[in-house]
């Protein structure tokens, strides 16, 4: 008995751990909100320079948020990475290759003698911006409608559709998250350019976008959450897998300190930040998308429930127990998660140190400059 509750208590602990770093990368996206932002912001060629370099010295930390992520999904839950990044390929290398032309984007873009050109980097920045939370989100959606996988008793899998994940683009629901995210992420955006940038004309700019846009947004929110809290998925009953009416509104309700309160509070900063839209905004929004987006994925899979539906055999779904690694695995890896605060440190310190203002001269005399 005592083993059985240390190991469902590792895979919650792992959980709670993939759920977070969910958070972060959502987080992270104001990155691609801006980029996307950039070509309706800048009036100019010198404002256009400026804005790229302030997103530009950030863009690596998704990146690597992005593969935190991945790598933490395939250590503790393998079978779960096997299904999602095995089965819907299409879909993961479609948002792989949005963030790779992001990285030759940046590289390129002002270097000379580049063989495209300035516009055409420009453009692949302005297809990552829109089509990397997109797909994040459509992808975060599916945990909620579910994948056309099959899981057989020697735990291998396959995927029934051959479009791989490209059909989770044809489910109403997945679009509306995906949407969501996209506006998340241009609203972060925006509030990172109030907190960073000190050029008038850009901040007045970004002010008009952003009171506009954030009554957009909360309306995509309000749509998204309310259809999760309506939506029917799968519970565990003995050990059969069934259908259970509102089950995710349940799940808020059965654990209101770690997934309802969670979610109040990061959808009330988001709010707040946004609708204040001063330096400080940037912080309120960033804050509670992580906590948003946290508690949205651990409502999913805690203490055991199944957090991947299987609409192809429902009893081939997903759940922290039937997919996690080892308890061997578990508890080395639990030891490493201890050196986690230290990663945030650092990163901490390197984003303070690249926290100041930029110029227009400061870019120019930069030969390392975006």
């Amino acid at each position: 008995m005592f083993e059985t509750w240390a190991l469902l208590s590792l895979q919650n602990y792992w959980w709670g751990i993939v759920s977070l770093l969910g958070g972060f990368l959502a987080m992270m996206l104001f990155v691609q909100g801006g980029q996307a932002l950039i070509p309706s912001v800048a009036k100019n060629e010198a404002e256009k320079t400026l804005l790229y370099n302030v997103f530009g010295r950030k863009w690596e930390l998704g990146f690597t948020t992005l593969v935190l992520f991945g790598g933490a999904i395939f250590a503790a839950f393998p079978l779960f990475y096997a299904v999602s990044f095995g089965g819907a390929y299409f879909a993961w290398m479609v948002l792989l290759f949005a963030y790779i032309i992001q990285a030759v984007s940046y590289e390129y873009r002002t270097k000379k003698g580049n063989t495209y050109g300035s516009r055409t980097y420009e453009m692949f920045l302005s297809i990552n911006g829109y089509l990397s939370p997109f797909l994040i989100g459509v992808i975060i959606s599916t945990l909620f409608s579910g994948g056309a996988f099959i899981v057989n008793d020697a735990n291998l899998s396959h995927w029934t559709i051959a479009t791989r994940g490209l059909e989770a683009l044809t489910v109403p629901f997945n679009l509306l998250g995906g949407i969501s995210v996209l506006m998340i992420s241009r609203i972060l955006g925006m509030l990172f350019i109030l907190n960073t940038v000190e050029e008038i004309a850009i901040r007045q700019q970004t002010q008009k976008k952003l009171q506009i846009e954030m009554m957009i947004t909360s309306a995509f929110l309000a749509s998204f959450a309310l259809w999760i809290f309506i939506v029917p998925g799968v519970a565990l009953s003995g050990t059969s897998i069934i259908i259970e009416p509102n089950r995710y509104f349940h799940t808020f309700i059965r654990y209101p300190l770690v997934v309802l309160a969670p979610f109040l509070i990061g959808l009330g900063l988001f709010l707040l930040g946004g609708f204040r839209g001063k330096k400080s905004g940037f912080w309120c929004g960033v804050a509670g998308t992580v906590l948003m987006v946290f508690s949205l994925l651990l409502s999913t899979g805690i203490n055991g429930a199944p957090y991947y539906p299987s609409y192809a055999d429902i009893q081939s779904s997903l759940s922290i127990e039937n997919s996690s690694g080892s308890r061997y695995t578990l508890v080395v890896m639990s030891y490493v998660s201890l050196f986690v605060p230290v990663v945030l440190a650092y990163i901490t310190y390197v984003w303070r140190s690249m926290a100041k203002p930029l110029t227009h001269d400061e870019i120019k005399n930069d030969p390392f400059s975006y």
